[in-house]
């Protein structure tokens, strides 16, 4: 009996390693979180100013160049794992998924649209949500919620509501959760807390 007590304690005990250890590797990606919601400020201010079908599609493909570029070049100072990859696995399958959607709706003059603030926020709630739940984070968990929020808000309110709603939650999910997500990168780097 107390064998099997002490094995599932450490079983435990790995699961819990296994989450932190996937919360210090989505910590240190914070600086994509403040990448791309920069970039979604760079496209709403070219397709304002310019009223081009190409400034969404060109502000994502040069967003994410910059993302390879530098996720190329940052040494990480622990090997990758499987939660790692998996919640990877799932902003790569949504940023494919909203590059699709935005060249397609953008090309054909629907972006603003109510819809689409609805459509692009439950998505980007839906990442925070599985990121933030897997990880036990209620920083991202509260994204999340704020990114829900804004896509049952959009479809409630007029077009140019929906257009502020969608930049208020751009900056509490991406900018300010991204700057969180680097202080606290950093404070454990400064720190030396490996295993925080």
């Amino acid at each position: 009996m107390a064998d099997n007590d002490n094995e599932l304690r450490e079983r435990l005990e790995l699961i819990e390693r296994m989450i932190a250890s996937g919360r210090r590797q989505t910590e240190s990606w914070g600086w994509t979180f403040l990448v791309w919601g920069i970039a979604f400020y760079v496209a709403i201010a070219l397709r304002h100013v310019t009223h081009s079908g190409w400034a969404w599609p060109a502000t994502m493909i040069s967003a994410g160049f910059i993302t390879f570029l530098v996720a190329t070049r940052v040494k990480r100072s622990q090997p990758g794992t499987a939660m790692g990859r998996m919640i990877c696995s799932i902003w790569i399958g949504l940023g494919i998924s909203m590059f699709l959607l935005f060249m397609s709706m953008s090309f054909n003059h629907l972006l603003y649209e109510r819809v689409f603030v609805a459509v692009v926020c439950a998505m980007l709630g839906m990442a925070n949500a599985i990121s933030g739940i897997t990880l036990k984070w209620k920083m991202q968990t509260a994204c999340a919620i704020v990114w829900w929020s804004a896509s049952v808000a959009a479809c409630f309110v007029n077009q140019y509501q929906s257009f502020f709603i969608f930049l208020a939650a751009i900056f509490f999910c991406q900018i300010v959760f991204g700057i969180y997500a680097v202080i606290r990168d950093a404070k454990r780097r400064n720190s030396g807390d490996i295993n925080a």
